[in-house]
């Protein structure tokens, strides 16, 4: 695998940190309340007057369902994990091949270090494969249905990988399920999650599948989604931005991707012509003896740039496809979020409307109203709180990846200028 790619010193007028977010607006009137119903199904005082809000201005009633961690976990989802404080470290190494009688597959050695008083143990070692993973992935699904769960690597080969037991193929898939693995280990509602605790911990995984594990929270048993039960009338603009965004992102990012694989196809067809090149210049001097010393240099010079080449087409392959595919499919689990986020409000604005028709008085609105504005605004706290922090990731990771392949190609042509002029 090649190596991880240096950042360089941005030489722009701005840094990335300073440029304008493209969700941010100058005061908070401009984005609009976040759920506006008519002025008929106004709330009585009994929920509008709730005036506990988190630090990103949405408002949180605490007798709301509680997640699997607390709502102080649902605070922090704006702070930084500082490294120092870091109290869970995974990692994802030595992937192993396993021959069986009816299949063949790859298993990988997931470490846990941790201080948590949940564990019992402050080191664990397991193995994994793929759909253990995938299992991970849904169960989080199923049990944190507000919060925004990273992508796994596509389940089948990519594009221009045939073998999928190559160790190319294997590399890039441990480096995908490892950052995985990390950006729940950094999340402070994902990482204490009883089915990641189990993942990490548990020896046999195959027992905890089969008995089905009931371990939803109360938040993700109270939130079931029906499709085409409710209408949702229209977004709140907050979210209709967000959902504009992903949308661009997504085809831009797109776009990108396409590019990037046919110039990697262009790249190694080139390869192949110029390895059947170099050789003809070699058989050439040895015809001619008053020619063989610059005949066998220019060959050495092709042979080089050669290297070169393939060492950039690599670490395209290997370090920048990688980042591009990881966020196209991050944008998608981001939209899916957003749909239930907004069934969500659909049926909280079915019920506010029951509720109106009906002539009889009534003292308060009903519990299951009440259960379902809270409902909406924890989707509403946890799903800007995962945006704002995975826009802050993109930042970054976008930002070494596009330096690190800025010198890429600067290493590279100066390995072909340094070889040609030698020559």
């Amino acid at each position: 695998a090649a190596s991880a790619p240096k950042p360089l010193p941005s030489s722009g007028p701005k840094s990335l940190r300073e440029m304008p977010h493209p969700l941010a607006t100058s005061s908070s009137e401009e984005m609009g309340p976040a759920l506006t119903p008519s002025p008929d199904l106004l709330l009585p005082h009994s929920i509008a007057d709730k005036d506990l809000g988190l630090p990103n201005g949405t408002p949180v009633d605490t007798s709301s369902p509680a997640s699997s961690s607390s709502l102080l976990n649902r605070l922090q989802l704006d702070d930084d994990l500082d490294v120092e404080t870091r109290d869970l470290f995974v990692t994802v190494d030595d992937p192993k091949k396993h021959v069986c009688t009816m299949e063949t597959y790859i298993t990988y050695r997931v470490t846990t270090k941790t201080t948590r008083a949940e564990f019992d143990l402050p080191e664990y070692s397991v193995r994994r494969r793929y759909q253990d993973f995938d299992w991970l992935r849904n169960k989080l699904e199923e049990s944190q249905p507000t919060h925004l769960i990273p992508p796994l690597p596509e389940k089948f080969v990519v594009k221009g990988v045939v073998d999928r037991f190559s160790e190319e193929f294997v590399e890039t898939r441990r480096k995908a399920l490892d950052k995985f693995l990390k950006r729940i280990t950094d999340h402070p509602v994902l990482s204490f999650n009883e089915h990641f605790s189990v993942f990490l911990t548990a020896k046999d995984l195959n027992a905890y599948k089969k008995q089905g594990m009931a371990l939803l929270s109360k938040m993700g048993e109270s939130v079931k989604y029906v499709t085409g039960g409710y209408k949702l009338r229209s977004r709140p603009l907050e979210f209709a931005a967000i959902g504009d965004y992903l949308d661009t992102f997504s085809l831009k990012l797109g776009t990108i991707d396409r590019i990037a694989q046919r110039i990697i196809k262009e790249q190694l067809e080139y390869l192949v012509e110029l390895r059947e090149y170099g050789p003809v210049y070699s058989t050439w001097g040895g015809l001619e003896v008053e020619l063989s010393e610059p005949l066998e240099g220019v060959s050495a010079c092709i042979g080089n740039c050669c290297t070169a080449l393939e060492e950039l087409s690599e670490d395209m392959t290997e370090d920048f496809l990688p980042v591009l595919r990881e966020y196209i499919l991050y944008a998608e689990s981001m939209k899916n979020v957003l749909k239930k986020r907004d069934q969500v409000q659909a049926e909280y604005e079915a019920k506010l409307e029951a509720v109106a028709l009906k002539k009889e008085d009534r003292p308060k609105v009903p519990t299951d109203v009440e259960k379902c504005q809270d409902r909406v605004e924890c989707f509403n706290a946890d799903l800007k709180a995962d945006m704002e922090r995975w826009q802050n990731n993109k930042r970054q990771d976008f930002r070494q990846l596009l330096m690190g392949m800025a010198d890429k190609n600067i290493q590279y042509y100066e390995k072909v200028y340094v070889t040609c002029w030698s020559t």
